[in-house]
């Protein structure tokens, strides 16, 4: 895998851990009742989730341009 693939998944990684973090906040900030706190941390970990998947896709083309399609 080329350098730049695995820092493209290293950081998909990173997102997605973010991600739940802010899943848990918004978990706690519902039950506790805190729905606009607990929107603010939905909204960060969708966010997180969308860079995520970008990483990810820059990850497969760099696959690509190493090895190319199979």
């Amino acid at each position: 895998m080329s350098k730049e693939a695995a820092n493209h998944h290293k950081q998909a990684a990173e997102h997605h851990e973010h991600a739940a973090r802010h899943h848990h906040e918004a978990a706690k900030h519902h039950l506790a009742g805190n729905h606009e706190k607990a929107a603010h941390h939905a909204h960060v970990a969708h966010g997180h989730h969308v860079h995520a998947a970008e990483h990810a896709e820059n990850a497969a083309k760099e696959h690509v341009k190493a090895h190319g399609a199979k």
